[in-house]
């Protein structure tokens, strides 16, 4: 017979989440002087927490709007509700099912008000759950036309979230703009023409059958968890291991260098606007120097997700700082080139594998970096790296001469 302490956990293991946190991939984790709060600056449910070293999530508080997962720099954030691969799998559905090239995405609340017809359309909890990846990555696959239908924010439990969905826009706008895309992104409060539901009776009852699907999805789930949790308990492994210090967790090396991770989504990006690119000949116009005079793109981004570092070489001591904790190596030695100046040495940026995490600039001692969200679109697409020259850090004078 399960015992009380049974049950509690058990109550715990089948707590729905919406947003999980890769801990070791959030800079507020990796170091405590970091000052990046996007997460906790765009939550109004206050449910994220960091302090400490260490990144938690309420979920009992939490509302799953998704946003925080669409500002974090690093991807520390993953949503459940839904997860990007079953996201993007319904986007592609419902753009079939049109046949029109337009991908149409509604908030729950639209949904539920039955007025569109759920095989043309993919249902998010909430707009803020849309990052511009996924907006990109559709232009990058055809679409021409994107509208997001969302209902009356002010009387939404969603509702703080709308000036983050308008920023998102505005973000992806400006990405397809660098590579010329003719893809227009519309957010409105009604449902376009050709996705309205014609029949109701077929409405609710599409309704109906995703709503069996989810019981029994949850239900599967259900099982799966009370089967792990006696497996586990079989095999004692539920009782409480040793804690490790940080930097054993994060796995830093002797120089306390710690470990980096490639920027998955800032490739994604790079992915999707290089297919656009090619397709609309902005690609060929940069590699021919005639960007902007050639199209229209403009010649700086402003950026959500990728920035500039600059290092006043003058202030720097060459401590290496930035370099030990830049999280996806943009910042790193360079092996191939070295100054004739044996007192100097170039660090490699590039500009694509920069989250805009900030992390660098806390980091330095000297404050001699500045991280700039402005980007040069040339800089960007060139992926060979840009070489910052800094001074090689002096060697520690002696205090004391054993000979003396």
């Amino acid at each position: 017979m399960p015992t009380i302490n049974d049950m509690m956990e058990m109550a715990e293991l089948l707590r729905s989440k919406s947003v999980v946190a890769v801990e070791d991939h959030c800079v507020a984790v990796r170091n405590r002087n970091a000052s990046c709060r996007k997460c906790a600056d765009v939550c109004q449910a206050n449910a994220i927490t960091i302090a400490k070293n260490e990144l938690t999530i309420d979920a009992g508080a939490c509302v799953g709007c998704g946003a925080c997962v669409a500002v974090c720099p690093t991807a520390a954030l993953v949503s459940l509700d839904p997860m990007d691969e079953d996201l993007a799998v319904a986007v592609a559905a419902a753009v079939r099912e049109t046949g029109t090239g337009t991908a149409v995405l509604a908030c729950a609340r639209m949904a539920a008000r039955q007025e569109g017809d759920p095989d043309k359309y993919a249902s998010v909890p909430c707009l803020g759950r849309v990052g511009e990846q996924l907006l990109v990555s559709l232009a990058a696959h055809g679409v021409e036309d994107v509208v997001l239908v969302d209902g009356v924010c002010s009387t939404c439990k969603y509702g703080h979230v709308s000036p983050a969905v308008d920023a998102t826009v505005d973000a992806a706008a400006d990405l397809l703009e660098t590579v010329d895309a003719p893809v227009v992104i519309t957010r409105t409060s009604e449902f376009p023409p050709e996705v309205r539901a014609k029949d109701a009776l077929a409405v609710r009852g599409a309704a109906r059958r995703g709503f069996f699907s989810q019981a029994s999805g949850y239900a599967k789930n259900v099982g799966l968890t009370v089967a792990e949790k006696a497996v586990a308990d079989a095999l004692h492994q539920n009782q409480k291991q040793k804690l490790h210090t940080l930097r054993d967790r994060l796995g830093a090396g002797k120089s306390g260098k710690m470990p980096t991770f490639s920027s998955e989504r800032n490739m994604a990006f790079m992915d999707a606007l290089c297919q656009i690119g090619e397709r609309t000949g902005a690609l060929a116009a940069m590699e021919d120097g005639d960007v902007p005079a050639a199209s229209d793109a403009p010649a700086t981004l402003a950026s959500r997700h990728f920035g500039v570092v600059g290092i006043d070489a003058e202030k720097c001591s060459g401590c290496g700082m930035c370099v030990m904790f830049c999280p996806t190596e943009a910042l790193k030695y360079s092996t191939l080139e070295e100054p004739a100046d044996e007192q100097r040495r170039y660090l490699e940026f590039q500009v694509a594998d920069c989250t805009q995490c900030g992390l660098c600039v806390d980091v330095c001692l000297r404050h001699c970096l500045d991280l700039s969200t402005r980007v040069p679109v040339r800089e960007l697409f060139d992926f060979e790296p840009r070489l910052i020259e800094i001074p090689r850090p002096q060697k520690p004078a002696k205090l004391f001469n054993r000979n003396r």
